[in-house]
């Protein structure tokens, strides 16, 4: 590939990484963008990403299939748990997003995703600059990865490290 040759991932392709808790099919990353990352995730029933802001990534999410709890605003109050009850000064509450939907997420801006439902979601997530969502889904799914109940001490270690300030805890099944 030469610097003026485009990019083309055929569907099934992409360097895939799994764990109980998440599915990540890497589609672009920063060896192909200045500009962003490029995720498929797959969202088990449970998974509760926890609220969450960064100081310098933007985000967009796009609902491809199923259902997610989706937060994008600032709260009222951040409680240091259960985001989905959260109300923004302007009475903007959680929302229900089902295929189609699109989330943009500008830096500073505090967000959260789950898949309150008994199937699998999926969604295009876009993260901005490259390549801190790479590394940081490579080292949280060896985290995820190790069975049994999440390792929190190291996922606030590891969100540190890549402009993750954590607002709330994550969650899986």
């Amino acid at each position: 590939m030469t610097a003026t040759d485009g990019l083309f991932v055929p569907p099934g392709h992409g360097r895939v990484m799994a764990a109980p808790a998440h599915h990540v099919t890497f589609k672009v990353t920063g060896a192909h963008s200045r500009t962003a990352s490029t995720f498929e995730v797959v969202v088990p029933p449970g998974f509760d990403v926890g609220a969450h802001v960064h100081t310098r990534s933007e985000e967009l999410f796009y609902v491809l299939e199923g259902e997610l709890d989706v937060l994008a605003f600032e709260p009222r109050v951040r409680t240091p748990d259960h985001w989905q009850r959260w109300e923004s000064r302007s009475g903007d509450r959680v929302v229900r997003a089902t295929p189609g939907t699109v989330i943009a997420v500008p830096p500073g801006c505090p967000h959260a995703f789950a898949n309150p439902t008994d199937e699998p979601a999926k969604m295009f997530f876009q993260a901005s600059p490259p390549p801190d969502h790479e590394r940081y889904f490579e080292e949280l799914l060896e985290i995820l990865g190790g069975g049994g109940p999440p390792d929190h001490a190291a996922i606030e270690e590891l969100r540190a490290r890549y402009d993750i300030e954590q607002l709330t805890p994550l969650r899986h099944r």
